[in-house]
């Protein structure tokens, strides 16, 4: 049996077609574009260029508003804690939803030390904020909410217009880590009322090593990395030009793509949703309905998530369990663990993410490998003998 990858939501393969535009920077294009010879201009074309083609992709009022970094997580940084600090003069608050990625939580918990106030907006069991509590937890002294747009591990879209207008209303900055939306999900960065938004490279299969920041006129950032004041003093340093055109490449192609290969997706992704539903005691997580065409995301009664995972690769299946960036640790999932789940429950966790490559003449293998993979497992663990809740 071939290899049927379901782990594009912690990595996606770079497109073929965006090695073949790249690579020539890895081989010639050398070059550094703040050099003013013939080699340093054709990389600050291609740098211009890449940004130009992903303002497009989230339709920014012009290329100037992108900011490359050198990850999801530089970029989510830059936003938080640039915009924390520069703003400062405004209050002390900081706020975000209880299932954002580490990457804007982990700042916000760092900005806590010196001396500012996290808030958590809760969101209901299917990882919708609370609209009504984030009305209630921003106040003036809020520097930056963070919502994003589509979460990692469950799959659920945030309504990103209707909490723009909340945090606007009382005049805050909101920033959207769009990583595991853009490319799938249409994103309008002036109609949804947007200040700041994360872009992540190889989540539109692109390179690793390069990110995006989208920065609204305006508003006010303090940078992070000092040095020669590249990316308009933003994010110095020289830029990754192979992973940044590459980037730029994949954001054109995932454009020209976004409609077809999203309902191609969102009708796989229904038909193994529905029939891993037939298993006894599993559990869909996130939104029916109102979630990433390529997400399915689970919970299985009296198993561990990392048994699925190993399971599931004996088949040549490659799934995953929680969100990659913090699964070294044995902690069940924050994200699950806010929607309210109990621990025991959270660690029974499966996430099914399809991509380009996948088919839907695989997904009776893929049904196959998970029905066997939760009976075998279920054998085997004590709980087992329990009446599934």
């Amino acid at each position: 049996m071939e290899n049927i990858y379901l782990d594009n939501i912690s990595s996606r393969p770079i497109d073929p077609g965006v090695l073949e535009f790249a690579k020539r920077f890895l081989e010639h294009g050398y070059g550094n574009p703040s050099s003013l010879h013939s080699l340093g201009l054709e990389a600050k074309r291609a740098l211009e260029e890449s940004r130009a083609k992903i303002a497009e992709l989230i339709n920014a009022e012009n290329e100037h508003g992108i900011i490359f970094t050198g990850s999801a997580t530089e970029a989510n940084n830059l936003a938080i804690k640039g915009a924390a600090l520069r703003n400062i003069g405004k209050g002390k608050e900081v706020a975000a939803s209880a299932i954002e990625h580490m990457s804007v939580l982990n700042p916000m918990k760092e900005l806590q030390k010196n001396g500012f106030t996290l808030n958590l907006i809760p969101v209901d069991s299917a990882g919708i904020v609370n609209l009504e509590k984030l009305d209630e937890i921003l106040t003036k002294n809020t520097t930056v909410t963070s919502i994003m747009y589509a979460n990692n591990e469950i799959g659920t879209v945030e309504p990103i217009k209707e909490i723009s207008k909340i945090v606007h209303d009382k005049g805050l900055y909101l920033h959207v880590d769009a990583t595991a939306a853009a490319g799938f999900i249409q994103i309008d960065v002036q109609a949804d009322g947007i200040d700041l938004l994360t872009l992540s490279s190889n989540d539109l299969y692109g390179p690793q090593g390069a990110g995006a920041l989208y920065i609204k006129h305006g508003t006010k950032l303090q940078p992070l990395l000092l040095g020669g004041g590249q990316e308009r003093g933003f994010r110095s340093g020289t830029e990754n030009i192979f992973a940044i055109a590459g980037m730029g490449e994949a954001a054109r192609i995932a454009r020209l793509k976004i409609a077809k290969e999203g309902n191609r997706l969102k009708k796989m992704r229904n038909r193994i949703i529905q029939e891993i539903l037939k298993i006894e005691g599993s559990h869909l997580t996130g939104h029916p309905t109102q979630r990433l065409p390529y997400h399915a995301s689970y919970r299985f009664d009296h198993i561990e998530g990392e048994s699925i995972l190993l399971n599931m690769d004996m088949y040549k299946i490659q799934v995953s369990t929680g969100s990659a960036c913090s699964s070294k640790t044995l902690e069940p999932s924050h994200v699950l663990l806010a929607i309210g789940l109990t621990h025991e429950q959270a660690h029974g966790s499966m996430v099914l993410t399809i991509g380009r490559s996948n088919k839907m003449e695989e997904i009776s293998a893929i049904i196959k490998a998970v029905k066997e993979t939760v009976e075998r497992l279920r054998r085997l663990s004590p709980l087992s003998r329990k009446e599934v809740i």
